[in-house]
């Protein structure tokens, strides 16, 4: 438990926060980085370098600060980040390392503006954040190990097939080597690949949805090819170009709270625009499976025919189930976007809403959901990159 005196000063350094929190994390991944290059197996560059990362990680350091007196507000956030660090294999000695940057940052930022009261104050707060995660993560790794055919953090698997699903996204089918059983995942979790690509001076770790119902014997990943020459292109194009059958790649274990509520039998409506599709289906597969009687609405966006992944499954799967729609808007051929117009028609009443989708288009989407009178506890969503806060307001 934090002190009165240390709650009072952190509480004052929240408009600071504000006004310089980009600014101290910008400093701490540079120092912390240059002093401990191994962690750039850990950090995704591209996040880094555009800057993603800082303002993830300044948007947290300001809502610890705000929340100070009260973290269970944060918990949902704590949950969604120690649910990252599960799929990256965070360990906790690297916690330390992370307290030590970041008060050096402070300190190196605010200048004499950050008395030794006020360091002193962040590093009891820190050391308190800090156990937090550090006994959330372990008690996440010790369940997965405990979980029938579960492991650690990664493990060796073999893609045993590739499926071109649209002119940019492929799926890739992955089985453990040692042939244990797969444990259970949600629909709707996430797996990290860890890759050693040839002339990458260290390993990149990337997370994608698992775009299939499970089936305990096989994972299923649908992977958007991104342009070459742009850095978030590496791992992407290393996996549509490079690997092929029988290549061997490292896993981490399912992870994320982005996923659907299994044993709710109300009605659902999914939401996808591009690659965001791809935990829609592991979602989609589920209820035909589960419960085919669920009533469910599948609202996707894409560019074109051409790049719309998995058509011809979502028609079966809509046929096959007894109360579903399933609708399809192609922008470049003249049917515009998912407009609020489009939602108030199609999205079921009373329903729990799950979108996701590149970060545009859920911010307008959910900005809509919100305007119609959506109840924001009914919407979820899962954006890709860090942990970035949306834009949500009406503008």
């Amino acid at each position: 438990m934090l002190s009165q005196d240390t709650i009072k000063i952190i509480k004052s350094t929240v408009p600071v926060l504000e006004q310089h929190g980009k600014a101290i994390t910008t400093v701490f991944y540079k120092n912390m980085l240059e002093a401990h290059p191994e962690l750039l197996n850990v950090f995704n560059s591209v996040n880094q370098s555009q800057g993603r990362q800082q303002a993830a990680l300044a948007n947290t350091v300001y809502a610890a600060a705000a929340n100070i007196d009260n973290l269970a507000a944060i918990l949902p956030t704590v949950f969604q980040i120690a649910h990252k660090h599960k799929s990256l294999g965070i360990t906790k000695d690297q916690y330390p390392i992370v307290g030590y940057y970041l008060l050096g940052a402070i300190k190196e930022v605010l200048g004499d503006a950050a008395t030794p009261e006020i360091i002193a104050a962040w590093g009891e707060a820190y050391a308190v954040i800090a156990d937090v995660f550090i006994n959330m993560e372990d008690e996440m790794y010790a369940d997965a190990e405990q979980m029938d055919g579960g492991w650690r953090t990664f493990k060796d698997f073999t893609i045993t097939n590739k499926v071109v699903e649209s002119e940019v996204i492929t799926s890739f089918y992955l089985k453990p080597v040692d042939g244990n059983k797969l444990p259970s995942y949600k629909p709707g979790q996430y797996i990290s690949l860890r890759i050693k690509i040839p002339g990458e001076k260290n390993t990149l770790i990337r997370q994608y949805s698992l775009s299939q119902a499970e089936n305990g014997e096989e994972y299923r990943i649908s992977v958007k090819r991104e342009q070459d020459f742009e850095p978030n292109g590496k791992v992407s194009c290393h996996l549509h170009n490079q690997l092929v059958v029988g290549s061997t790649i490292e896993v981490s274990i399912p992870a994320g709270v982005f996923h659907l509520d299994v044993e709710n039998t109300k009605p659902v409506t999914l939401i996808s625009g591009g690659v965001g599709i791809t935990p829609m289906m592991s979602m989609y597969e589920t209820i035909a499976k589960e419960t085919p009687n669920r009533p469910v609405a599948f609202l996707h966006s894409a560019r074109s025919r051409s790049y719309h992944a998995f058509g011809d499954t979502l028609l079966k799967l809509n046929a096959s189930l007894t109360n579903s729609n399933y609708a399809v808007l192609y922008s470049e051929e003249g049917d515009g976007f998912i407009t609020r117009e489009f939602l108030a028609t199609n999205v079921l009443e009373g329903s729990d809403i799950y979108v996701c989708g590149p970060t545009p288009f859920m911010q307008s989407v959910i900005r809509d959901l919100y305007a119609l009178g959506m109840p924001e506890d009914k919407v979820h969503f899962e954006f890709f990159g860090p942990a970035v806060q949306l834009e949500l307001v009406e503008a």
